[in-house]
């Protein structure tokens, strides 16, 4: 049963940011997050966690991107959030260099 044509996006540079941020920027974002959260707790824990739910996330982060309207502003969405995470990643390595 195909999908009715008046909910799929017409434009194609729409859907052109929609799929790249599901792939690269949804990936971006749960990888920042756990470098994130490996920069301030026990880096082994966290990173043999982000083998599981690192992808568990992705896939969230794909399904978000396809919901949104505007591929653009999830995009602008995604890369805030990596920024923010990567911000944490630096103020972790500063302040707690050992964990």
């Amino acid at each position: 049963m195909p999908a009715n044509p008046k909910y799929l996006t017409q434009s194609k540079w729409q859907r052109f940011a929609k799929i790249t941020a599901a792939i690269l920027g949804g990936y971006f974002v749960s990888v920042t997050f756990h470098l994130a959260l490996a920069s301030w707790f026990n880096r082994a824990d966290i990173l043999i966690t982000m083998a599981f739910s690192g992808f568990i996330l992705w896939v969230a982060f794909m399904v978000i991107a396809f919901l949104a309207k505007n591929g653009w502003k999830i995009w602008m969405v995604y890369i805030s959030l990596s920024i923010i995470f990567s911000l944490l990643i630096y103020l972790g390595q500063t302040y707690n260099p050992t964990a």
